[in-house]
Order: structure tokens, then sequence, then C-alpha cells
């Protein structure tokens, strides 16, 4: 097995590399299993250090192996005594998957991996309690901020918009470019955390010209307008998941770490409205305690904000009174496309009956989105915003639990 050489891709895209050249380590003496550090009352030995040193080498992770085997010991300690006092419980069904799931990325059997691993003098506890605590914590995430992550259709139709065509979202960024070492990257990233908390314009542009080593430092980091669509697709995400005045999480690259603030966004007046799909909402209203069906649905229409918002209000009526609608412009009916036409998103009118038999109708225009783009193409954008968010609260969360921890290091 000398100079076996394994690839894993890894959601920033760099690889995780598995080497032969590892030198089994032993654990028979005592010592090695007394504490070498304290996470409020917990202990993590130096065995558990060494066993996951070896694991983060073989794994190719970047930086010290040693120094991010104790900070992630640190991490997974508080993350698994926040889910498992949250009552959530990972089954060996689980652990099995998970195993599954992280082999296959090299294209090997869990039980190829265990025997790569064993080989290289790592415990199988030490593989499986990384996928327990990985399983545990996201599970945890997902059902403390799982409304809060969610994309709004008007967030997705504006990821949609990004078409690199037609025209699209625009985008005025500043960024922030800090290079590490080996040595130095324990530093560098605390220093992309403190960044990344910024919340004003012009203190990123002061930290820019002060830290940054790209071209822009010069202008405090600022650069022009652009397309989203020129930025790299794993970013855009994040780009539309902030607020102006908001900061990315740190970004690793090969050799540097950057994080991006969002200082402007629009979109493009010159997109071709023929060649886009309108998203809106239609709602048939019956009269209801003694109002009309008009009046009925003139006040549904004050107390309304969103689409969202009127599926609540429809929540006690028939399911087939309130559809959500994607279509290309001539595909709408032409009644309620000239009701659309003169909504901006998020407005809604009320559509008066013809005659008694017809029925008063609101009509909500939710968005615009470009019209080549399908389903699927929705529902993956939709998925990449939520996962981004998801790791944004992850990070935050594990930030504040470590701020509050008791943390003893013995050396």
């Amino acid at each position: 097995m000398q100079g076996l050489r394994v690839l894993i891709p890894v959601i920033c895209g760099s690889t995780l590399t598995i080497s032969g050249l590892i030198a089994p380590l032993r654990a028979d003496t005592r010592s090695d299993f007394a504490p070498a550090i304290i996470v409020n009352e917990q202990a993590i030995t130096h065995y558990e250090i060494e066993q996951r040193t070896l694991f983060f080498e073989v794994l190719g992770t970047p930086g010290n192996p040693n120094k991010e085997a104790r900070r992630a010991l640190i991490d997974e300690r508080l993350k698994s005594a926040t889910y498992e006092n949250a009552g959530i419980l990972v089954t060996p069904e689980q652990i099995i998957d998970g195993q599954t799931e992280f082999a296959s990325r090299a294209n090997m059997t869990a039980d190829e991996f265990i025997q790569i691993l064993n080989e290289r003098g790592i415990n199988q506890h030490t593989f499986e309690q990384f996928v327990r605590d990985g399983i545990g914590w996201r599970t945890f995430i997902q059902r403390r901020f799982l409304r809060r992550a969610q994309p709004t259709p008007t967030e997705v139709n504006r990821a949609m918009a990004d078409d690199g065509g037609v025209g699209g979202v625009r985008v005025l960024l500043s960024e922030i470019f800090l290079p590490f070492s080996d040595q130095t990257i324990d530093t560098v990233r605390a220093q992309a955390e403190q960044l990344s908390q910024i919340i004003s314009i012009s203190e990123f542009s002061e930290a820019a010209r002060r830290y940054s080593v790209a071209t822009s430092a010069d202008f405090g980091g600022r650069l022009d307008w652009m397309q989203l669509s020129e930025q790299p697709p794993a970013l855009r995400p994040q780009i539309l998941s902030l607020a102006v005045g908001e900061v990315t999480t740190p970004i690793i690259l090969q050799n540097a770490i950057a994080v991006i603030q969002l200082r402007g966004i629009k979109e493009d007046v010159s997109i071709d409205r023929a060649a886009s799909a309108v998203e809106f909402v239609t709602y048939e209203v019956t009269q209801s305690l003694g109002e009309s069906a008009l009046n009925h649905a003139q006040n549904i229409a004050s107390r309304v904000d969103t689409c969202d918002d009127l599926f609540g209000e429809a929540q006690d009526h028939p399911e087939d009174s309130l559809e959500r609608h994607t279509l290309s412009l001539q595909d709408i009916p032409h009644d309620i496309a000239q009701e659309l036409a003169v909504l901006d998103e998020e407005e809604i009118a009320v559509k008066h009956p013809l005659t008694s038999a017809s029925p008063t109708r609101l009509i909500m225009l939710c968005g615009r989105t470009a019209a080549p783009n399908d389903d699927a193409e929705r529902e993956d954008i939709a998925n990449a915003l939520f996962q981004q968010r998801l790791n944004a609260f992850s990070t935050s969360y594990i930030d504040q639990l470590r701020a509050n921890a008791r943390i003893i290091e013995y050396d």
C-alpha cells in the first residue's frame, strides 16, 4: 500500500489526499490517555488528538494537522453536548450511511476506507465519532434554523435571474484577501472571522487597505459593478444571501482566505421580459362572516405582505382555491396578465367579478425569473441558498459556544 493516494473532493473545491507514507501511531502508555484539554468538564486525551492528527494528515486537511485536530475536537465536544442536550440521537444506521457517503467521495466502500485507516494506525472509532458528530450537529442546526434558512420565492427568483445572457443580477462588492501558510493559518483564519463580522462599509474599506494583498486594496477593496454570473458558482449563493453591508463567512482558497462584502445589488432593467417567466398566486375568495366576497378579499389584501402570507389566509379553505403559478408571459391568461403588468413584486390586486357567477380573486405577483430555468434548476438554487445559510448559522453558533465555554489546555 506504500505510496497510495486517494483524492476526495470537498465542498470548498479543494481535495483531500490519503497518503501511504504515514507511520502508525501506538497508544500503549497511560499518558496517552491523560487529559490534554478540558472542555466544560469533558476531557480530550492525548490519544484522541494523536488519532485525529493522523486522520487529518490522511485526508490532507489544510494547515497544521495537530492544531486543526485540537480545534476540531474542542468544537466537537461543544457540538455533541449541544445536540445531545437537544435530544438528538445518532443511530448506528445513520453512522453507517454517513461512512458510506464519505468513502464514496474517494470511489471506495466504507470497508475499504476503514481498512486503509487501520493500516495507517487509525482506530475505527475515530472515523465513527467524526461522522457521528457531523450528523448530530447538522441535524441540530437544521431543526433550530430551518425556518430562518429557507429562502423566499423572491430570493430564489433573484438568483435565477442571474442568467448572464439577457441581463440578470448585478452586484457591487468589496474584497479582502489574506495570505496564509501552514504556520499562520490559525491566526489568519481568526482574523478573517473577525473581519466577517464587519457591517460598516467604511470599516471594511479601511481593513482592506490595511490587510488585503489583492490589487484592489489601494481602493479599499472596492470593485466596480459586475454581473453576478462573473463570480464563481460556489460563491453566488453566499453573495445572494447577504444584505447590503454584510460580509461572507471566510472563504478558504489555496493560499489565501477571502471575505467579500456586498455594497449594492440590483437587477438589470435590460432584461427581455418577453423571454421571462412570472411567478404569481391566485386566490378565489368567498364571503365570510357576513362580509361579501369582495369586502373579504379587500380585507385580506390589506393585511398580507408576501405571497407566503396568502397560504396562511387560505389554510381553512378548499385546497384548490389558492394556486401558485410560474408561467411564461404568453401562457398567462390575458385577464390575469393585465393585472400582473401593473404590479411590482409582492403587490396584490383584487380582481372584481365580471358576473355574479364569476369568483372574486386575489392576484399577487411573487416575482419574475428567466424562462429557461426549470423546476429542477429552481430547486437546486433554493437548496444552495438554504445550505449556505445553514453553514453561516452553524459557524456563528459554534463561535458563540466556544466563546462561552470553559476550555483548559494543558500543553
